[in-house]
């Protein structure tokens, strides 16, 4: 099952929400629009998302404290924010949103077609290491099956060292169950 790629869109402006969701429109990314930081650390406990973009001037949570939030838990610290704000010729708010983790810092007006490249990348790199786990699941289960195959297979060959014609057929049974797979 191909699970969909998510961005998290976060302003406490609604227009910005909509024209963000605009800009995303065509790319392979589902857009889950929130207008708060603390809507964000609600919406990351029970959904994935490939990228986060983060306005840093809002209300009561601003963007800094709602990244650092992120940054500070397990399950989300690895996904990419970017910074969009209207603040811009301040350094120091780029510098800042760098320190509590963000990739990038973007300030408006931007241009939406580096957006939605910037966007894109994010959700290929997130495809990608879905693609890379599913992988690697696949090569675990069948190591492990391939240890199961061995051990059966040894004790087999050790029980037909017996000169008990019982053990060697006890034996052969394991081989042909090995054979088809039946090594629980």
């Amino acid at each position: 099952m191909t699970q969909i790629a998510k961005a998290l869109l976060v302003d406490d402006r609604r227009q910005n929400l909509t024209a963000l969701e605009a800009i995303l429109q065509g790319l392979p990314v589902q857009s889950v629009a929130v207008e708060s930081g603390e809507a964000a650390l609600k919406q990351l406990l029970v959904d994935d998302f490939a990228v986060i973009l983060l306005d840093a001037q809002m209300p009561d949570m601003d963007g800094f404290e709602t990244a650092s939030h992120i940054k500070r838990r397990e399950r989300t610290r690895h996904v990419p924010i970017i910074f969009l704000t209207a603040a811009d010729r301040d350094a120091q708010l780029a510098l800042r949103g760098y320190q509590v983790g963000a990739v990038d810092y973007l300030t408006k007006p931007f241009d939406p077609w580096v957006l939605r490249a910037k966007v894109s990348v994010f959700v290929e790199l997130w495809v990608k290491t879905r693609q890379l786990a599913t992988q690697s699941d696949l090569v675990r289960e069948r190591d492990n099956q391939w240890r199961r195959l061995t051990d059966a297979v040894d004790e087999a060959t050790a029980l037909l060292r017996s000169d008990d014609p019982e053990v060697r057929d006890r034996a052969v049974r394991m081989l042909e169950q090995a054979r088809w797979g039946n090594t629980a």
